[in-house]
């Protein structure tokens, strides 16, 4: 049987994801970010409610994306989740993409140009930010072109890249209705973004959502519920070059745009640069909420949620994966738990994100 693999977020879980699990083949295995996403944000909803959401509308199984991959830029939170669901089993990769293109061939050309590719990337100017970089690596080696405006492409380019020298087969899924970042509403489907801007809006919720009550009935939270914690991050810590990924001019831009600015987006705007993008910034601002250092990542698996398939294909593959279900007096991954303590003073109404928590079971 088929084993595929889905990387998301489900930053709400939508109808265009109830779509794509309908098009995913055999044992559908997702790897989820947990309460803080690629982006640099905390998740609309907690990783509990979006799990349950995913398994109610065709997912088998859904693990979690420890917080030093999921809070990533694109290669390294594709790199982490493809070796999460390849040590799962997986020979198949699905995501949506905006462009119809053959991303098993650009598998294949990263595969064998890795070495010369790296070194390409190396050498380009320091005044690029990353993603710029990258994008200049696959035009000058695989003839891709970028609109600017496909971050599911661009993702799906990272997968490729992940995917190489893999037993995994590339299966992208054409992306339906609005676009990523899209605020369109008269469309079948919306897109996440739009959902969290209309989050407290049933009707909106209910047409573009499966299970529409679960996401409507949890505790909600935006980046503003924690600009005070962040902003005492900020001021108490004397060094913040002990945070993940933080330098020395990221350092002093922060505390200097901090005395001027009363939201999270006013900070990012300015200390973003044309080196430090947008999304960048604030996943550095997550790391300072945190207090996220670097640590290997951890060898176990964490189990969010699974039906009476996930559970059986989790039997098969026990003896050579090292699965977590409950977190109790051994850790799984230490900042991950950290970031969910964090993330749970954002709203009084959260519940516990950890300790003794158990997989959820859908029964189908």
């Amino acid at each position: 049987m088929t084993i595929t693999g889905i990387v998301a977020e489900f930053n709400p879980f939508h109808n265009g994801h109830e779509y794509l699990l309908s098009q995913a083949e055999g044992v559908k295995i997702v790897a989820m970010s947990g309460n803080f996403v690629q982006r640099g944000e905390p998740a609309v909803v907690d990783k509990w409610t979006r799990a349950e959401m995913a398994l109610r509308n065709g997912a088998d199984l859904v693990v979690e994306l420890p917080f030093l991959v999921a809070v990533q830029s694109a290669d390294y939170f594709a790199q982490g989740a493809v070796d999460i669901l390849e040590r799962l089993g997986v020979d198949n990769l699905t995501f949506g993409t905006e462009e119809n293109l053959d991303y098993q061939h650009f598998s294949h050309i990263y595969a064998d140009n890795q070495q010369k590719m790296v070194d390409y990337l190396q050498n380009l100017p320091d005044n690029l930010s990353y993603p710029q970089k990258t994008q200049k690596m696959w035009e000058t080696f695989a003839g891709v072109n970028f609109t600017g405006n496909t971050p599911n492409h661009i993702l799906g380019l990272s997968y490729a890249k992940a995917c190489a020298g893999k037993s995994i087969k590339l299966s992208p899924i054409m992306r339906q209705g609005a676009g990523y970042h899209s605020l369109e509403t008269d469309v079948a489907f919306a897109s996440a973004t739009n959902l969290r801007i209309h989050r407290q809006d049933k009707a909106f919720v209910d047409k573009f959502m499966p299970q529409a009550d679960l996401f409507l009935g949890a505790p909600q939270v935006t980046w503003e519920n924690y600009f005070q914690l962040l902003k005492y991050q900020i001021v108490t810590n004397p060094d913040l070059t002990g945070i993940f990924q933080v330098n020395e001019e990221l350092a002093s831009r922060i505390r200097s745009a901090i005395r001027s600015v009363a939201t999270v987006d006013e900070l990012v705007d300015k200390v973003a640069t044309k080196r430090y993008t947008k999304a960048r910034v604030r996943r550095i601002l997550a790391y300072i909420l945190v207090g996220a250092v670097e640590k290997p990542l951890p060898e176990a698996v964490h189990v969010l949620g699974f039906t009476p398939k996930g559970q059986e294909h989790l039997k098969t593959v026990k003896k050579s994966v090292d699965i977590v279900a409950r977190i109790g007096v051994k850790p799984w991954d230490v900042g991950t738990q950290q970031a969910d303590q964090v993330y749970a003073l954002g709203n009084p109404q959260l519940q516990e994100q950890t300790w003794g928590k158990v997989p959820i079971r859908i029964i189908k």
